[in-house]
């Protein structure tokens, strides 16, 4: 049974004491460059904010505690981050810029860093979603006939090993743009993890649900979609999850490699021009778009498994 909340394990956290010490660090003289404090302040305020509103508004201690714990790894970031540039110039500014800085350089490019978000996720939605509805549907056929799931397995495991970039030479010279090359890379990057991940899924049901279902007299379609599927969920889950992460990391080398828009192209471009202000800015917020997609990706999860939690109770 899970603790009940009180005021003092939804706030008294850790986590808010290193907010303190964050902030006040901020005020400490500079000895390199640093344009832009307040950026920095302003910043860790909004964490700080996004963090109390948080902890208002979740159900259960675990959600709290994880959104404190890795807010407090932020704050714990930062806080070095500052020292080792503005504060003591240990790191050299021109290589390792302040977080003053590269928070002011996100807000100044916040137009072209958001159409390059636009565009990297239009991407990922095109590609992951043809994966997703191919992969799932063929994972369940090839699964539930024993046979042909057992040696596809194997055959999805040994293409799926393939790094998808090395099919974008093939791609530009087949596809007619860029984008559609890019959509490809993110396809053959989602669909091995899911198809495996779904006949795995498949093959491992217990044999005693579909005895039980079988007794019942289901069977065909109804079978695969109300018995089979749901019960593959967590395997399916563990594919859709692979798939999602390698698909943001081929994404953004594709666009390093020949975009001409997109957040990987973002951070190629500047790298080429020696801007560290803007390439740190858009690691992080690649990392961000990612932490943010995970999160949503994750709650789907829980949501469609509820099921799963329930019958642990």
């Amino acid at each position: 049974m899970s603790r009940s909340l009180t005021t003092g394990n939804r706030f008294l956290k850790a986590s808010h004491v290193l907010f303190i010490v964050t902030l006040l660090i901020q005020g400490l003289p500079d000895r390199a460059a640093n344009p832009s404090p307040l950026y920095a302040v302003v910043f860790v305020l909004a964490l700080e904010t996004l963090l109390i509103v948080s902890s208002a508004l979740q159900k259960n201690l675990r959600s709290i505690n994880l959104v404190s714990d890795i807010i407090a790894f932020a704050y714990f970031f930062i806080l070095l981050w500052t020292l080792f540039t503005a504060k003591l110039n240990l790191l050299k500014a021109s290589f390792f810029p302040p977080p003053g800085t590269v928070a002011a350089q996100i807000v100044s490019d916040g137009a072209v860093i958001f159409e390059n978000i636009k565009t990297s996720l239009g991407i990922v939605v095109q590609g992951y979603t043809l994966a997703l509805v191919t992969a799932v549907p063929l994972g369940l056929f090839l699964g539930w006939n024993i046979r042909s799931g057992s040696a596809a397995i194997y055959i999805s495991k040994f293409i799926g090993s393939i790094p998808p970039v090395v099919y974008i030479p093939y791609g530009i010279a087949l596809l007619p743009t860029f984008r559609s090359v890019s959509v490809m890379v993110i396809f053959l990057a989602s669909f091995w993890p899911i198809l495996a991940g779904t006949m795995s899924g498949v093959l491992n049901i217990e044999k005693q649900i579909i005895d039980s279902a079988r007794s019942l007299c289901v069977g065909g379609a109804s079978m695969l979609a109300e018995i089979v599927l749901p019960a593959a969920l967590p395997q399916i889950f563990t594919g859709c999850n692979q798939g999602l992460s390698v698909s943001f990391i081929l994404l953004t080398s594709a666009e390093m490699i020949g975009g001409r828009s997109g957040l990987g192209y973002y951070v190629k471009n500047f790298s080429d021009l020696g801007d560290y202000k803007r390439i740190v800015a858009g690691v992080i917020v690649i990392g961000v778009v990612i932490t943010v997609i995970t999160f949503f990706f994750n709650k789907l999860q829980r949501y469609l498994m509820r099921w799963r939690s329930q019958r642990e109770e």
